[in-house]
Order: structure tokens, then sequence, then C-alpha cells
């Protein structure tokens, strides 16, 4: 096992003595940042068809994930305990239909200290997670296959993509 000193240093969320804490950002210049998520609900027929064509008893499945994401996403810091409350200048939501596919992509922007990949990524399940509750009726197993940081930009990591680039 690594020393805490060395979790410490891989880990910004811990101290020196294992101990969560809120990462300081306030020497940190604010700058232009963005991120790009994704989250994927894989639904059977008659679920991707009901949200295909806003047939679902509960109304325009799609159009409740997609406002669920934008408020999951503009309350990141609230939901995730270390996260620092940010100012986001660009929030979208958009979902894609790819049988038996439904993908959410969520790109934020903030000019600010800190990265938006959590915010991003917050809204992305938010949004799937959502889905899932409109159609549960319908496809008690639908399911929530991925939710991942396609892309992030701007402060001193500079551009990001850790699964090559976005679609």
């Amino acid at each position: 096992m690594p020393a805490l000193e060395d979790a410490a240093t891989a880990l910004t969320h811990l101290d020196a003595q294992g101990q969560a804490r809120m990462v300081g950002v306030s020497a940190k210049a604010e700058s232009h940042r963005g991120a790009h998520a994704r989250a994927s609900v894989r639904l059977s027929e008659a679920a991707f068809l009901a949200v295909r064509d806003a047939s679902g008893a509960k109304g325009d499945a799609l159009q409740v994930a997609r406002l669920a994401g934008i408020q999951g996403a503009k309350r990141t810091a609230e939901l995730i305990p270390l996260c620092h409350p940010l100012r986001l200048t660009r929030l979208d939501v958009q979902a894609t239909l790819e049988a038996p596919l439904v993908h959410f992509d969520v790109r934020v922007e903030a000019v600010d200290r800190t990265g938006v990949e959590m915010e991003a990524m917050t809204g992305a399940a938010v949004a799937a997670l959502t889905l899932y509750d409109m159609i549960k009726a319908v496809d008690r197993a639908a399911c929530i296959e991925a939710v991942r940081l396609l892309e992030k930009w701007g402060g001193k990591s500079g551009h990001f993509h850790p699964h090559g680039p976005p679609p």
C-alpha cells in the first residue's frame, strides 16, 4: 500500500493524512474551460419506440430528460461533495436516438478556476437516470451503459480526449 503522502500527491482531494478536502483554487487564474460528456441508455424495442414517438404515459421522455440533465449539471456542487460551485456560461444537452440506444451529450462551458468535466458528466448521468424513470413501466431492464468524459479543454492541462476524438 502506498504511503499517505504518495496518495495525497496522486489524489488531489486527499490531504497528507488521507482526509478528504476541497482543492484550493484561489491562486489559479480564471480561464475559458469546457467539457463534453455522454451517457448512453440501452432500451427494449417497445421502450425505444415510446421514447422516439413521445408516446410514453409520462409524456415526452426525451424533453424531460434533457431538462433534468441541465438541472443536474447546474447543481453538481450540491451533489458531489468536493466540487466547487461554478459559474456556467454554456450548457447544452442533446439526445440522439440510435436504436436500441439513447445517447445524452452534454456540453458545458465556464470562465472559472477549475474544469467543468464533473458538471458535464453529472448532467449526462442525471439525463440518463431521468430517462430510466420515464420508461421503467415499459422497460425495467433498461440499462445505463456508460457515463464518460469525451473531451475537456482549457486550464493548465489544455485539450484532452480520454477516449479519442468525440463523435
